[in-house]
């Protein structure tokens, strides 16, 4: 697809009190891969909640695909994928996927998401005995068997080894490839290189957004790194 897949306006979330989003406006171009790039605790992981139509706000709007966030037209057009495992322990990846298929009716997507995602030869293995990278890959094999035209994935990355990250980095690119809209958060330099776009992120504020390397010329910074510090010290 082309043009905006997620248009957010003026979002704000108050929890205890506590502005956790202030006043974000934003959007997320369908067909690509959109890293969502900031610290632990600033508001990430409620953002992601908010486009999913999970978490309660106290002002704004977030439009998907034109329909308001959270709403029934959405279910089968958006997935997400938590930081936490998603999935049965005491039962095999293809039970789990069987399982899920079932409860979306998507019987015949088994066999084609556990090869999208690498995990045909552990497709016996019970998901308690998979290591970190597999136990992502198979919450991601879940999340893919409803044909989702959005994924929204909260640091699915943390505590895999480098080359398990590629390999799943790829993976991200291919869905973009084949009509997928990705929105991916991280708190990683070197994986907002291999995002199309990044929105930068702050306690709770969006402080900028654009192409890796629209940033770097923005700031005249040598990295990413140094483009998020010198964005933040300008705030």
């Amino acid at each position: 697809m082309t043009g905006p897949a997620i248009v957010v306006s003026g979002l704000r979330v108050i929890r205890s009190g506590h502005a956790v989003l202030r006043d974000i406006d934003c959007t997320v171009e369908g067909g690509r891969v959109t890293g969502l790039l900031g610290p632990s605790g600033c508001g990430k992981t409620t953002l992601m909640r908010a486009v999913v139509g999970v978490q309660h706000v106290a002002g704004g709007s977030i439009r998907v695909f034109g329909i308001s966030a959270g709403t029934a037209a959405l279910r089968t057009r958006v997935a997400y994928m938590t930081q936490g495992p998603s999935v049965y322990g005491d039962l095999t990846v293809v039970e789990n996927l069987h399982y899920f298929a079932r409860v979306l009716n998507r019987p015949n997507r088994v066999g084609e998401v556990l090869q999208l995602v690498g995990l045909e030869k552990h497709e016996r293995s019970l998901a308690r005995d998979l290591s970190g990278g597999e136990l992502s890959r198979t919450s991601l094999a879940v999340a893919l068997l409803g044909e989702p035209d959005l994924l929204v994935l909260d640091e699915p990355t943390v505590g895999l080894d480098p080359l398990l990250r590629r390999e799943l980095w790829a993976t991200f690119h291919r869905l973009a490839d084949l009509g997928s809209t990705l929105l991916v958060s991280t708190h990683v330099m070197d994986e907002a290189e291999r995002c199309d776009r990044l929105l930068l992120m702050r306690e709770g504020r969006i402080l900028a957004g654009g192409t890796p390397s629209e940033l770097r010329e923005r700031t005249a910074a040598a990295s990413l790194e140094q483009a998020f510090v010198t964005l933040t010290e300008a705030r």
